[in-house]
C-alpha cells in the first residue's frame, strides 16, 4: 500500500474533505492483524459553526484533540456501549471532524467477522459503532496520527467516487437538515438514514 494521505488532505473545512474520503482505505493495525475498510459513507461537522458539533461549545477534556492538528483520530464512547471515529479537519484552534460512518471489508475480512460473529458480511463494519467493532478502534486509537508510516491506525487514497451522494446527516438533533452527510450510492454497506429518537442519555450528535 502507498503512503498515508498527506495532513494537507484534512487541513481543509469538513464539509470539502468529506466527500473527498469516500473510497479511500482506513487500515487499523492490531497485534493479531490488520483489518482496513473502503469508506462508503461518512459525515461533516463544522465545529463553531455547527450546532450539531461536539466542538461548538468550545473544548473539553473529551474533545481536546479537535482543537490540535489535523489528521488525527477522534474517538468518543456513545450510549455507554459504542466507540465512534471521526478524523480532525482544520484544527488548531479551528475545530472540525469527519465521522466515518460506513465502509467494505477490504483486508482482514476473517479477524472482522471473528470480532463479529453474529453480523453478515453486508453488516460488518455497517454504521459508525460496527466499523469500530470490526477494526478494533476504541479509547486507545484516540489521537492517533492517520497521516504518520507508524500508526497502528492510517488513511490511504482509493479510488476516485466521481459522484457521491449526499443529504441529511442521520440521528442528529441539532441542523438536522443540513446535508453534509455523504455515500456512495448503491452500495450496500452504506447505513439507513435515521432521525433522531430521542433517548435518556443523549450523546448523539456527533463532533
Amino acid at each position: 500500500m502507498s503512503a498515508p494521505l498527506p495532513r494537507s488532505f484534512f487541513d481543509r473545512p469538513a464539509e470539502d474533505v468529506a466527500p473527498d474520503l469516500l473510497g479511500c482505505v482506513l487500515s487499523r493495525s492490531a497485534p493479531e492483524g490488520v483489518v482496513a475498510v473502503r469508506l462508503t459513507e461518512v459525515e461533516a461537522y463544522a465545529g463553531p459553526r455547527d450546532p450539531a458539533s461536539h466542538a461548538y461549545r468550545g473544548p473539553t477534556k473529551r474533545n481536546e484533540v479537535m482543537f490540535g492538528p489535523p489528521g488525527h483520530a477522534y474517538v468518543y464512547f456513545t450510549y455507554g456501549m459504542h466507540f465512534c471515529v471521526n478524523l480532525v479537519c482544520m484544527g488548531e484552534g479551528d475545530p472540525s471532524a469527519v465521522l466515518l460512518r460506513a465502509g467494505e471489508i477490504v483486508e482482514g475480512r476473517a479477524l472482522a467477522e471473528a470480532r463479529r460473529p453474529r453480523s453478515t458480511a453486508r453488516d460488518l463494519a455497517r454504521g459508525p459503532a460496527r466499523l469500530c467493532e470490526a477494526l478494533a478502534i476504541d479509547r486507545e486509537m484516540y489521537g492517533a496520527d492517520v497521516c504518520a508510516e507508524s500508526s497502528p491506525l492510517r488513511v490511504f487514497r482509493g479510488s476516485p467516487v466521481p459522484s457521491p451522494r449526499a443529504g441529511p446527516r442521520t440521528g442528529v438533533t441539532s441542523a438536522k437538515d443540513v446535508a453534509w452527510r455523504f455515500w456512495i450510492d448503491g452500495d450496500p454497506s452504506v447505513s439507513p438514514y435515521r432521525l433522531h429518537t430521542p433517548r435518556r442519555r443523549t450523546v448523539i450528535d456527533q463532533g
